[in-house]
């Protein structure tokens, strides 16, 4: 079922008129009818009409190609946290969509004025945490798509949708796009705004995006992202391994992705160091725990007094951990992220690299469905706020790794730019274990 669609190339031929999207919406609704098994997409009664109107009225207002926005006529998938006009939020939860939904979200607002159309929410976890949704990995669904965008990763991947979006608080996009084989890009804090979506933890949300082509994702972040002035570099990046007891959480067949990524870059002609850094990495998983906990616990505590009952033991769980956070500490953990980001661009300099490469998942993807993997190899990067990406680079049977690409604070174009060569080289790299 694993057949993703590049965005890139469908995005120029809607442009240029080579593809209608009318007829694009009717192949893609075909699409999710025959991977229904992926669950990747929440139900809607009438999808198909809906979409081909919206199609009809997009095309008719942008009969000249020349008025044509970048995203004409590109079909996404929302993951059910961010608000839609016309749709309810569910947020994987049992609480009242009523009292969950609200204004349309800037990030939706931003890909429908860039010609997106909504084709429908995505499944995720529920409140983006642990307690997972029906979604399964379309490479084998005998395995989790990851979390918390489950349906986001999984409808990219399965070919219903050419984009999706995510968001991650701790590995919620980078993890899925690895355990999907797909691209996940994670921007730099604060780059796409966070209004018009359920908070996790807003000190380290980001909303995210799930393509197959790292030129889509390009693509996608000039329209999503402030302030983006794209980048040409002249120069091939120097590439930095990470080392040290932070990589060290990885499986071993995660740490051996990235091993033949390595080996792969390299005959590519790419400069490698390897970089020790992160000696700290269980003082850091520590204080974005408990920032996370605590921020959730204070953004569900009126939901929670009222609806506590219906939640998950998982989120129950965080919220009570997040209740015992003092005030002092969530200080220091909100100013200790702000110490990681300084820190992570000052090791690069030192080490004369431009970009950082790691595992983007421990190892593949997990069996089974009631556990959505562990986000742990995603965590210093998101608690920084630095920009991430993940490539699929080698399998384990049927099962894709990712190796995670992640640069200085604010490199976001020059991130994508270099991503997309470093993509195509390590396209090719085969089973691993």
């Amino acid at each position: 079922m694993y057949d993703p669609q590049p965005l890139a190339p469908l995005a120029r031929a809607l442009r240029g008129g080579d593809r209608q999207p009318t007829a694009l919406v009717a192949d893609l609704c075909d699409r999710r009818d025959a991977v229904d098994d992926v669950h990747a997409l929440l139900p809607e009664t009438g999808r198909r009409n809906r979409l081909t109107r919206e199609a009809s009225a997009l095309a008719a207002r942008h009969d000249d190609s020349e008025s044509r926005p970048p995203l004409f006529g590109v079909p996404v998938a929302v993951k059910d946290i961010f608000h839609v006009d016309g749709f309810v939020t569910e947020a994987g939860a049992s609480v009242p969509p009523s009292v969950v939904t609200g204004p349309e979200s800037t990030a939706v607002g931003r890909l429908r004025d860039a010609g997106a159309l909504h084709f429908g929410k995505a499944h995720t976890t529920e409140f983006a945490y642990f307690a997972p949704p029906p979604t399964r990995n379309p490479n084998d669904l005998g395995h989790t798509p990851g979390g918390s965008s489950s349906g986001s990763a999984a409808a990219v991947a399965a070919g219903i949708c050419p984009l999706a979006l995510g968001s991650q608080t701790i590995g919620s996009v980078i993890r899925p796009a690895a355990f999907c084989g797909i691209i996940g890009y994670k921007p730099s804090y604060g780059r796409i705004p966070l209004d018009g979506v359920i908070p996790f933890a807003p000190s380290v949300d980001h909303v995210g995006t799930f393509t197959a082509d790292v030129a889509g994702a390009a693509r996608t972040a000039s329209v999503l992202c402030d302030g983006w002035e794209p980048v040409a570099p002249d120069d091939r990046p120097v590439l930095g391994v990470v080392e040290g007891p932070y990589v060290e959480q990885a499986t071993e067949a995660g740490r051996a992705g990235v091993e033949a990524g390595v080996a792969a870059l390299e005959d590519a002609g790419y400069e490698v160091r390897r970089v020790p850094m992160l000696d700290d990495i269980d003082d850091v998983n520590d204080s974005h725990d408990a920032l996370a906990a605590a921020e959730f616990a204070l953004t569900h505590a009126e939901w929670y007094a009222e609806y506590g009952e219906g939640y998950a033991p998982e989120t129950v769980d965080l919220i009570e951990r997040g209740r015992d956070v003092g005030v002092d500490e969530l200080s220091a953990a909100r100013a200790a992220r702000l110490d990681l980001r300084e820190r992570i661009g000052e090791r690069a300099d030192e080490a004369g690299v431009d970009l950082l490469l790691s595992p983007a998942a421990p190892g593949p993807a997990p069996e089974g469905i009631d556990d959505t993997g562990d986000p742990i190899m995603n965590l210093p990067w998101t608690n920084a706020g630095v920009p991430a990406l993940t490539v699929p680079c080698g399998r384990v049977g049927d099962l894709p790794l990712g190796l995670q690409v992640v640069a200085p604070f604010g490199e976001d174009e020059a991130l994508l730019a270099w991503g997309e060569e470093i993509a195509a080289a390590v396209a090719d790299v085969d089973s691993v274990a």
